[in-house]
This record gives C-alpha cells, sequence and structure tokens, in this order.
C-alpha cells in the first residue's frame, strides 16, 4: 500500500524509501556509488552524452547541484570566465548565486537567480530532506539575492528562453541550458543525476564556443 501511494503521489525513492521506514518496512530502493561497477553502463552513457555536446559545455550535477564531471567545453568556459579551473569540489549553485564566483560575470543575474532559486525551492518542497533545505537556506543568505515573490514581467518582446548572459572583458556569452534526467531509475542515486547542457543563443557565441574569431 505504501509503493501504491508511492507511484500514484510520484513520490521520490528517496522518500519512498523514507516512508517505508516510518512504516516499519525495508527500504525499497537502493541508494549506490555512481563509481559501483554495476553502474558502469550508465556512467558510459554519461560520458558519450558530455562527448556529443563538445564544444559547448556540459555538467553532470546531482540532486543539490554537486559538481559530479564536466566536458572539455564546461572546463574551458570556466577557464575563460574565471580565468581556472576550481580546485575544490564545486557546487553550482553556490558559484552562480555568491558575488565570489560567477555572479558579478553574468550581465542578467537577478532575473537568472530568480528562476534558479525557484527552482532549488521546488527541489527542497517535493524531497523534503533537511540537506536540500540546507542548500535553500545557504543561496538566500547571500548578499543582494532577489526575493523569490515577485512576479515575472509579461510582454511580447520576450525572448522564448531565458538565456544566460556572460560578460567577460568585451565579449559577451549568451547561452541557454537543458536538463536531462535518466528516464527509468530505480536506484536514489541515478534518479537524482541532472545532466545539464550549455547551448549558444547567438552567432558570436557559437564562434566563441568553436575557437573562431
Amino acid at each position: 500500500m505504501v509503493l501504491r501511494l508511492c507511484a500514484a503521489l510520484d513520490v521520490p525513492l528517496r522518500q519512498q524509501n523514507a516512508l517505508l521506514l516510518a512504516a516499519g518496512f525495508a527500504p525499497a530502493w537502493r541508494e549506490s556509488d555512481l563509481a559501483a561497477p554495476e553502474l558502469a553502463k550508465i556512467n558510459a552513457a554519461l560520458d558519450f552524452m558530455l562527448a556529443q555536446q563538445e564544444p559547448y559545455p556540459a555538467f553532470v550535477v546531482d540532486r543539490r547541484w554537486n559538481l559530479l564531471r564536466a566536458n572539455s567545453g564546461a572546463v574551458r568556459l570556466v577557464e575563460f570566465l574565471l580565468g581556472a579551473v576550481p580546485a575544490s569540489p564545486v557546487n553550482l549553485a553556490d558559484a552562480l548565486v555568491s558575488p565570489d564566483a560567477l555572479r558579478p560575470l553574468i550581465v542578467n543575474w537577478d532575473e537568472v537567480a530568480l528562476y534558479f532559486l525557484r527552482g532549488v525551492q521546488a527541489d527542497a518542497i517535493a524531497d523534503g530532506t533537511a540537506e536540500t533545505a540546507a542548500l535553500l537556506r545557504r543561496l538566500l543568505a547571500y548578499p543582494g539575492v532577489p526575493p523569490l515573490s515577485p512576479a515575472v514581467p509579461l510582454g511580447d518582446g520576450r525572448a522564448p528562453v531565458l538565456t544566460m548572459d556572460f560578460r567577460q572583458g568585451e565579449r559577451l556569452l549568451r547561452v541557454f541550458t537543458t536538463i536531462a534526467t535518466l528516464g527509468t531509475p530505480q536506484d536514489v542515486t541515478l534518479q537524482e543525476i541532472r545532466i545539464e547542457c550549455f547551448f549558444p543563443a547567438d552567432e558570436e557565441t557559437v564562434r566563441h564556443f568553436r575557437g573562431e574569431r
């Protein structure tokens, strides 16, 4: 009955395990290390997706935006924007919202941050874990973060997708992103993986990623 209710309500696997434990049952879904041998084919698929995205950037992140891997296009983008790739583990949510990382380089940061923070808020509500709630609190505590309540302005002149506009020196890079997930995960780790791919939104950005000047 617990599993039937979870299926009907589309409850994530992690929360299904928590509900089973609360009802006195063992967890039904495993949570594997991504490096586990039984996930070799999944890792190969992730690497294939990252390689196919070249020369455009792509990242693999977990549920809380911790960077798991990136392709060469992503490394080149970070090196162009920040001068070097950080040596310590990277959380892309912090990198986007913190005033000490990518934020000063994003021309339309207020708009991008609003959409992103609302996404993290939706994650925190959906998974109900202390870790995701803590991530949201940490992001909202950064100075200058926009409130989540304002309505998004409407108008006929809006672009079909929200772009992220990076400015480094005289160069302006405009990108939009897609986020993919595994379609039929039966493992908590795999359900929480996201593959974010960046695409150029104008010809100048296309030339930059392709190394054309």
